[in-house]
């Protein structure tokens, strides 16, 4: 790697470091500047003065009791915004409606390079399901949601190969996800059959922009014991209705 010139340290080296530190926060609830260096391989003093940075300008807040840093006011208001800004909030009535026409949990994502990030989790009214928390992240190559993302996108995976395995089911070539992603392309619907977790499938459907662009992706997601083959028509169908709407939703509300 070249060596980083004095403006590049200042300037883009530092906001990169800032970001990496609250991302930090993706995973846990509270943190110390040690365990931040710890994860990111910097000094503590470099953590700290980041943290402390980051505090001043409200996107982090600290427990005077214990020191331990958390996500501030100010990151909360943005993320709220960028939320609405997306058009989540007109469509959460319909990702409710899909929840309750299945049963099963429900989630709108969207992509952040190699993976997925959850933007709204509506969960199931089953007792045993799968749901995942907004804010959580997938790689792009295993969920129904990365798939239709990549299938309907412009930007392909970047991932070396061999992809990281999770399950005997997961795509781990460049080749084998091309084949995957043109079936996708040719159904309109993605499929997620026990490729990240043993025991969870999945059906997921693009939303796009008034251009046309894929925007966000719609997928339900549960137990295997409740997507038989014998019931994928039904969920597939719910699911393409849902984006159909989501779409039209994202166009008519000026989102984006």
């Amino acid at each position: 790697m070249p060596e980083l010139t004095g403006e590049r340290r200042s300037g883009t080296q530092s906001v990169d470091r800032a970001m990496a530190v609250l991302r930090c926060f993706e995973k846990a609830e509270q943190l110390t500047p040690t365990a931040v260096a710890t994860q990111l391989g910097l000094t503590v003093s470099t953590a700290h003065r980041i943290m402390r940075a980051l505090h001043t300008a409200d996107m982090l807040a600290q427990d005077p009791a214990t020191e331990r840093y958390f996500l501030g006011p100010t990151t909360a208001i943005l993320g709220r915004l960028a939320l609405e800004r997306m058009g989540t909030t007109v469509m959460h009535p319909v990702l409710t409606a899909l929840r309750d026409r299945t049963g099963e949990a429900v989630s709108l994502g969207t992509r952040i390079g190699d993976e997925v990030a959850v933007l709204v989790q509506i969960p199931s009214t089953h007792p045993l399901r799968y749901d995942q928390e907004p804010g959580a992240r997938n790689p792009i190559h295993v969920c129904a949601m990365g798939k239709t993302l990549l299938a309907f996108g412009t930007e392909p995976a970047t991932m070396p190969e061999p992809f990281q395995r999770h399950t005997p089911n997961t795509i781990t070539t460049h080749a084998e996800l091309a084949d995957e992603l043109a079936r996708i392309r040719s159904r309109g619907h993605a499929l997620n059959n026990e490729e990240r977790l043993v025991g969870v499938r999945a059906v997921a459907a693009p939303v796009h922009d008034q251009t046309g662009h894929v925007i966000a992706s719609v997928v339900v997601q549960g137990p295997t014991v409740r997507f038989g083959d014998d019931r994928m028509d039904d969920l597939i169908g719910a699911v393409t209705d849902a984006a159909r709407e989501l779409s039209a939703l994202y166009r008519t509300s000026g989102g984006g």
